[in-house]
């Protein structure tokens, strides 16, 4: 099979396609043929080589945690699924035609592979932070760099708790936010002064990483009430770092519901080959996202049809 992989850790240009056996699944996982292949920030993380406790990482290495397929291979205890079955989840290596995954779901009716495969690890991202910060029912939460798949997230889950939600995310991204139900502003010179015209902040959070964490304790008047995924130096400021992830049958679970009653949807931004995935880490690093990148890995032509039919 087609996989993408690492052998040193660096820049995009790292990664390459290569020729890989099957994984089989042991028991308690399943195997999918990978439709698509969600593109999150922490695949560019670890293939350059930072030092996330929770990813240890042995080289050669296969690329990417999120995907959504169709099952092929059922491990040793596991019931509910079969082959054939439309699922979404988490797993390991799958930027590749095959996969396995060791948490998922029934893919909701009337979303693509490519949609789904965007879910996973933004929602249980999303849970696990609004829960850290502790903000409440008719609270107001500020979202710095709200407009990519956590950030999204997040704004239509707090929406469905009754938080009222502010948004920073550049000038292109205004209108998305709002169409999501938030309070919208810019990011550059004079953004904290926005945010204040838009109401009092009781809780904050940073998922782009870019350089704000003194500007939400100021806004919140209190580190404990912030918490950032994507700043490393935040624990100078007695802000937390989120970076071990929490349940993820919890989230899939949340994310379908959510799906199948019209309460959140994340928009696929761009599309990519499993050739083009540098392209696709390159673009992720470089931010401004508006939903989510996937890779996409086309199927065999019996079941191409479930690619589209929901587009």
């Amino acid at each position: 099979m087609k996989k993408v992989s690492f052998a040193e850790f660096g820049g995009p240009d790292v990664l390459h396609l290569v020729e890989a056996e099957e994984p089989r699944p042991g028991p308690g996982r399943i195997r999918i043929a990978v439709r698509a292949a969600g593109v999150n920030p922490v695949d560019w993380r670890i293939r350059e080589g930072q030092k996330l406790g929770a990813h240890p990482v042995e080289l050669p290495s296969g690329v990417g945690q999120d995907a959504a397929g169709v099952v092929d291979q059922v491990g040793e205890g596991v019931e509910g699924v079969e082959a054939g079955d439309h699922v979404f989840g988490e797993g390991s290596s799958t930027y590749a035609e095959f996969a396995v995954l060791s948490a998922w779901a029934r893919m909701p009716g009337g979303v693509t592979f490519q949609e789904a495969a965007g879910y996973p690890s933004v929602v249980e991202t999303a849970l696990r932070v609004l829960r850290e910060v502790g903000v409440r029912p008719g609270q107001t939460l500020l979202v710095s760099g709200a407009s990519g798949g956590v950030g999204s997230a997040v704004l239509q889950i707090a929406r469905e708790r009754g938080i009222t939600v502010i948004g920073t995310a550049g000038g292109a991204n205004q209108d998305y936010l709002r169409s999501l139900g938030a309070l919208a502003t810019t990011y550059g010179e004079g953004w904290a002064g926005r945010v204040r015209r838009l109401g009092r902040v009781d809780a904050a959070l940073d998922v782009a990483g870019s350089g704000v964490i003194r500007e939400l304790v100021e806004l919140t008047g209190d580190p404990r009430k912030v918490v950032s995924i994507a700043d490393l130096g935040a624990p100078r400021f007695g802000v937390r770092f989120s970076g071990v992830a929490g349940s993820m049958p919890e989230a899939l679970a949340t994310a379908a519901d959510l799906v199948s009653r019209g309460k959140l949807r994340i928009p696929v931004e761009k599309e990519y080959t499993l050739a083009e995935a540098a392209a696709a880490h390159a673009d992720s690093r470089a931010g401004h996202t508006r939903g989510r990148r996937v890779i996409v890995v086309r199927g065999p032509a019996s079941d191409a049809g479930a690619d589209t039919a929901a587009r």
